[in-house]
């Protein structure tokens, strides 16, 4: 079943392996993918699709050193060349567009200033600055309804880019904490205006986001994550299967490449290895709900990812940690070859050592 072809809208995969997001924090001055990232990316074309690493519309959605931009000319330039270099093997890629709101430091954008969110509420623990060091959280600004505005026109622009570039299609980050995710959950949206209080009043800007970008791509090039029942970058909501049902039978009416969903079992999500045995199974809840094509990630090995397309519980599978030691990880499905052990002190930051230096079979 993983090597047979499926059409996610109107992206076309020739297997059911997709390469999942995956932040690596190579990235140059300016915000500009390193030129390594051309090799890394087409090294991993026989993926039925490639996610990019999480990309920030603005300096202000940037949360970490050296993550990549698609914000400006350079940056785009850059991403052209890998996704020529993608397509040249046969492969599929598409954009993840990125905002981190709180879950950032001023240092990584000092003319932008303090980071932003639905509500004036710090994330409890630290995260890295630009100087590559641990600082606690700072209290984000509570957005205006300027700021949601031109939010609106940055993700607009950064579609147009992403377009610019060549990509397939471009994923909207909605998961994992970031600032999409900070409007949906509840412990981070206390909002009193149309953007907060109730569930429909929170999933609108996640609405307003996927018309902004809808504007460049058409919506069956346009795909959304979510995180249900993730706890990473301190986030939570009084009713998440309320919620995220909700947010599911909004998606339903948009004709979308697809919805990508992570298991909470793998809660790691740039983290540690931890997986939530009795957490319970997004797929098995959500995946009837939705009428589209599904994705669903969280620490699959290929046994639970054949098993997963076999119920009909997704479409594709993506994988992470995995396809970052294999590059030819769909072949060594396929021959069910043993598979390079990933080396973790080397996922952020560095060079071509734990990046591109991985073997194929």
């Amino acid at each position: 079943m993983m090597f047979t072809p499926v059409k996610l809208g109107s992206i076309e995969l020739k297997n059911r392996l997709v390469m999942a997001p995956l932040t690596r924090m190579r990235a140059l001055a300016g915000d500009v993918p390193h030129p390594l990232a051309k090799t890394y990316y087409a090294q991993r074309a026989s993926a039925g699709l490639i996610i990019t690493e999480a990309t920030q519309i603005s300096p202000l959605g940037m949360g970490y050193p050296a993550t990549p931009g698609i914000y400006s000319a350079d940056q785009t330039a850059a991403w052209k060349e890998i996704v020529e270099a993608v397509h040249a093997k046969g492969g599929s890629i598409v954009a993840q567009l990125w905002h981190v709101g709180r879950i950032s430091h001023s240092s990584l954008h000092p003319e932008q200033g303090l980071p932003e969110a639905p509500s004036a509420i710090a994330a409890a623990g630290q995260t890295y600055g630009a100087d590559w060091q641990l600082h606690d959280y700072e209290t984000p600004k509570a957005m205006t309804a300027d700021d949601i505005a031109r939010l609106m026109q940055e993700y607009e622009a950064a579609a147009k880019n992403a377009k610019a570039a060549g990509f397939d299609g471009v994923e909207i980050h909605a998961a994992n904490g970031y600032l999409l995710d900070q409007f949906l959950q509840d412990k981070t949206n206390q909002r009193t205006d149309q953007y907060g209080g109730s569930i429909e009043n929170r999933l609108r800007l996640l609405s307003e986001v996927i018309d902004a970008v809808a504007k460049v791509f058409p919506s069956d090039r346009i795909g959304v994550r979510l995180s249900p029942y993730g706890q990473f970058n301190d986030l939570s909501d009084s009713d998440p299967v309320a919620l995220f049902g909700a947010a599911i039978q909004k998606l339903n009416g948009y004709n979308l490449a697809y919805v990508h969903m992570i298991e909470p079992r793998s809660t790691s999500a740039g983290g540690n290895d931890q997986v939530y045995e009795e957490a319970p199974v997004t797929s098995e809840i959500f995946r009837k709900a939705y009428q589209g094509k599904f994705i669903s990630a969280g620490g699959y090995d290929q046994v639970m990812g054949e098993k997963v397309l076999e119920e009909g519980l997704a479409d594709a599978v993506a994988y992470g940690r995995l396809y970052i030691s294999n590059p030819d990880l769909a072949e060594r499905f396929e021959k069910n070859a043993p598979l390079n052990p990933y080396n973790r002190a080397t996922f952020y930051g560095g060079g071509e050592v734990g990046y591109t230096d991985y073997p194929a079979l």
